[in-house]
């Protein structure tokens, strides 16, 4: 199994309200499961494969007014997707000094519509949007160093 292969059962996980999957090919086992909070992570057991744990966020349940004020800001931030990087690199906005800018915030987006780039090894990728909706924020500098399945763009569905 390729990293093609599990990021493709990782967003069918994330769209779907499967819980948890397993998979166990030539020896090599894989976990994906689905959890509440907005973290994911990916166990192996062998076979090289790298782990590929989404940023975890956690609050403590400790104080009342926090988890007064959670509720409130939860469904909102429920219906955004995410795109997220493909790949490690350097992310740009633009496709070079002077050129415009693929998408701003408020900017509409729809499936094959390029919202960055990011260069890796001297190539530069550009980076589709595989939904649609509107941009409501951009979650990385220009020409910053982002890891692989980084947050990239957070786009309300239209």
């Amino acid at each position: 199994m390729d990293i093609k292969q599990i990021q493709e059962l990782v967003k069918l996980i994330n769209k779907t309200s499967i819980g948890e999957i397993t998979i166990e090919e030539d020896g090599t086992k894989i976990t994906i499961k689905q959890k509440k909070d907005p973290s994911q992570k990916i166990y192996t057991n062998g076979g090289g494969f790298a782990a590929a744990p989404a940023p975890a966020q956690a609050t403590p349940p400790t104080a009342a007014p926090p988890a007064a004020t959670a509720p409130a800001a939860t469904p909102k931030a429920d219906n955004l997707i995410t795109i997220k990087s493909p790949m490690i690199g350097t992310f740009y906005r633009q496709a070079g000094p002077g050129k415009p800018i693929f998408v701003n915030v408020g900017d509409e987006v729809s499936p094959g519509k390029v919202v960055c780039i990011i260069e890796a090894m001297k190539l530069f990728n550009e980076i589709e949007s595989e939904v649609k909706g509107k941009i409501v924020k951009v979650l990385v500098e220009d020409a910053s160093p982002v890891e692989y399945d980084q947050p990239l763009f957070l786009v309300e569905p239209a």
